[in-house]
């Protein structure tokens, strides 16, 4: 294993970071630690009609929220930059001039409307032809004056041949190629130009990226072929799709960084889930992150595409949230603090928190659906569900809740077994059962239907705040 490994993850910033990216980032992100390698950020901004910077925030913010540290590209620096590439204009230029000076590359002055003449009168001979680039100023020398965008001269015999790290051998036919361009006529590159140059200059030792990619990696192994210089290893990873088979997007569901964020989910729960697409390790299927990084390698990644699974997801991340060596109480209570400040709650009694988690911990799915549970505990003026109101705060029941209140405020030693005894006493004196009153009690006490049991609650909640929600639930059912 090399020491010197050098991997890359090098997003757009034209919208939001999507999952699938962040599995590509993931996974060489993890190689890096692995290897004790470097993991670089470079930003592919050459989409100028699209790229912006608040896609470059998401992306750098997401990152973060992710614990994908990088050792080098924004906020870092590192010796091989700039890391975006509207920076490194002047290095791509110097890398065509010096394929164009090897006559390995051409100035092309062929306008748009030449081209698409051509290709209509290709498509009028022969509807079901393929167009491609006839060659027409390939010995033409146009001057660097011109108006021109830069072309590879492909070669049009032979093959190309790599070893993928996960699909084997593959061989491309060079006859498949076409004098592609590199640069345009403003000088910005085009995807496999940009590609090449930044990752030969950084010294990228292996590129790790989506199996839709490898269309790109036959043309990418010429261009360094023509810089007379090694290629780095690929590693192509199966695509991750929607549950109908299609590419997962935005109407199949939540696929940015950014709603899992604030869907309540636990980073590491999310990259659990990302890192067993395309990957196994035995049957282990939860992963603590260090866990991940011990485990990963090249060898059990899979072929196969896979189908993105909402509640796969979902499962994983409770475990995360559940189990305490995974999610430590202080990160859990940190984070629940954050969820229920964007519920209003923004200054909750720390102590009342601590007693209050480990009721809903076992239960609450995502941080939201925790934050959820825990409302009514710090909330002054108790929300109720209307549906319970009226199935539970009836008449009938008010004289119930009043004497449970007068019992709860007689309890003096403040704990749930006190609770339980006092209550046990009262309802065998009336000939009940804790069934005979704990729905009205809960919705009284929650304003809901589900909450923890009766003597959980009313020891979390507090003397006095039980105590007067028990009096209110009984005035509203004598309304």
């Amino acid at each position: 294993m090399s020491t010197t490994e050098r991997v890359r993850f090098a997003p757009s910033p034209t919208g939001y970071l999507h999952i699938g990216g962040v599995r590509t980032a993931l996974f060489n992100w993890l190689w890096a630690r692995k290897s004790g390698g470097a993991f670089v950020l470079r930003i592919e901004d050459t989409d100028q009609e699209r790229s912006t910077d608040e896609s470059r925030r998401v992306i750098i913010d997401s990152m973060t929220w992710l614990g994908l540290d990088w050792d080098e590209g924004p906020g870092k620096g590192g010796e091989y930059g700039p890391y975006t590439q509207m920076e490194r204009l002047a290095i791509y230029r110097e890398h065509a001039e010096k394929l164009i000076a090897e006559r390995k590359a051409y100035r092309c002055t062929c306008t748009k409307e030449q081209l698409e003449a051509a290709r209509e009168a290709l498509k009028a001979k022969d509807p079901k032809a393929t167009f491609r680039y006839p060659g027409t100023c390939r010995e033409a020398n146009h001057p660097r004056d011109s108006r021109h965008v830069v072309r590879f001269r492909a070669p049009t015999e032979g093959v190309v041949t790599y070893d993928d790290m996960v699909f084997g051998t593959v061989t491309t036919p060079n006859n498949a190629q076409q004098d592609f361009v590199l640069l345009r006529t403003d000088g910005v590159p085009l995807y496999n130009f940009g590609a090449v140059v930044d990752d030969l200059t950084m010294k990228v030792s292996l590129v790790a990226r989506g199996r839709d990619h490898m269309v790109n990696t036959p043309p990418q192994i010429l261009l360094y072929e023509a810089f007379g210089a090694s290629a780095p290893r690929f590693a192509h990873l199966p695509m991750m799709l929607a549950q109908s088979g299609e590419k997962l997007s935005k109407r199949h569901g939540a696929v940015s960084v950014e709603e899992y964020r604030t869907g309540g989910f636990s980073p590491v729960a999310l990259l659990n889930y990302l890192v067993r697409f395309g990957w196994s390790h035995g049957d282990q299927e939860v992963f603590s992150r260090d866990e991940m990084i011990a485990a990963f390698g090249w060898e059990h990644c899979n072929k196969s595409d896979g189908k993105f699974d909402p509640k796969k997801l979902l499962a994983i991340n409770f475990e995360h949230l559940r189990q305490e060596r995974l999610t430590p109480y202080a990160e859990y209570k940190r984070n629940v603090q954050t969820f229920l400040h964007a519920r209003g709650l923004p200054n909750v009694d720390s102590q009342k928190l601590d007693l209050a988690i480990p009721k809903i911990r076992e239960k609450a799915r995502t941080y939201v659906e925790a934050a959820d549970m825990l409302d009514y505990f710090f909330r002054d003026e108790l929300v109720v569900d209307e549906k319970a109101a009226a199935k539970f705060l009836v008449q009938a029941n008010a004289p119930l809740l009043r004497e449970a209140a007068d019992l709860v405020a007689s309890v003096t030693e403040w704990s749930e077994a006190a609770l339980e005894a006092a209550f046990t006493g009262w309802l065998a004196s009336k000939n009940l059962q804790i069934k005979d009153v704990a729905q009205p009690a809960r919705v009284a006490l929650s304003g809901r239907t589900a909450s923890p049991g009766i003597y959980e609650t009313i020891h979390v909640l507090g003397q006095p705040t039980a105590v007067k929600r028990l009096r209110d639930g009984a005035a509203r059912a004598e309304r």
